[in-house]
């Protein structure tokens, strides 16, 4: 089993190899995992699609299993594993980082009020909204 983390959360999979600091998922896993799905014009995550290179490619596919890892440094993407491999950080890039910054546009979240009902900040989009935070350390 291999736990892997992104910007969207945390995916268990039952069937992933972290070994040798490769990471491979069965393919149908990878969407679930990283939001990317194999095509027939490579690897794409809404409209934008990134091609496998022909030389190398049996680095990125085994059979039914995808290397993740490999896929993920082939974007200029960090991807770090715990010692033993069974855990596996996904990052975005510093491009994608520095975009985002300078949009000014906070990452959508949601969290419940007092009476339990969940809100999404997306929810608010276009409208004015205060946000208070706040942490004990």
């Amino acid at each position: 089993m291999v736990t892997v983390l992104t910007e969207s959360g945390q995916r268990d999979i039952p069937q992933g190899d972290g070994a040798n600091g490769e990471l491979w998922l069965p393919t149908g896993d990878v969407e679930a995992a990283t939001g990317w799905s194999l095509k027939p014009e490579g690897f794409c995550k809404g409209a934008v699609c990134v091609p496998i290179p022909a030389a190398g490619g049996d680095k990125f596919r085994r059979g039914d299993a995808v290397n993740v890892a490999a896929l993920w440094h082939h974007m200029g993407k960090p991807a770090r594993h715990s010692e033993g491999g069974d855990v596996w950080m996904l990052g975005e890039s510093a491009a994608d980082r520095s975009a985002a910054l300078r949009s000014l546009e906070a990452p959508d979240f949601t969290l419940p009020d007092l009476q339990g009902r969940m809100h999404a900040l997306s929810d608010y989009r276009g409208k004015k909204v205060f946000l208070v935070s706040w942490a004990s350390w």
